[in-house]
């Protein structure tokens, strides 16, 4: 884990609200000099606390109104059984995220598409290539929060 001062944290916070605000908006956010902003943001980017910087889109208006939970169960939990399924599902391009899990599935996959229809073709693609044992969908029907920012250094107890 990266040892990170209130200046760090307050700069991830800043760029998860915003990751498209300029340098000079960022600084002044954070009460530093741009060169100061800058040097810390190259720092946090080489220790690889920034994967990368998206955008987020409004799914409803691009036609990508439905989002699917599904919650799998497998029997299988060989390596090579895995990096098949792993590759398989990473290749769905509506996937957009993906975990392995404990508890009663092994795997939750979200998916963003347009209508049951195309969700079912999605099914349909992911179980013609592994076996799984169980799939389990779930609809959602309002997104109450989405994408939301993760406290970078606060906690509960903070």
């Amino acid at each position: 884990m990266l040892k990170l001062d209130q200046i760090d944290c307050r700069i991830l916070e800043e760029l998860q609200r915003d990751a498209a605000q300029s340098q000079r908006e960022l600084a002044d956010r954070i009460g530093l000099s741009q060169n100061a902003c800058w040097r810390r943001l190259k720092a946090l980017e080489a220790a690889g606390a920034i994967r990368s910087q998206t955008v987020l889109l409004n799914r409803e208006k691009l036609g990508a109104g439905l989002v699917v939970i599904m919650m799998i169960r497998t029997r299988h939990h060989s390596s090579s059984w895995l990096a098949t399924f792993r590759d398989h599902v990473s290749s769905i391009p509506n996937v957009v995220d993906f975990y392995r899990i404990g508890g009663d599935y092994d795997y939750l996959i979200k998916v963003v598409t347009r209508d049951m229809t195309s969700y079912d073709a999605i099914y349909q693609r992911l179980i013609s290539e592994v076996e799984l044992e169980n799939v389990t969908s779930y609809f959602a029907m309002e997104a109450i929060e989405e994408q939301r920012p993760f406290p970078v250094c606060r906690t509960e107890d903070d």
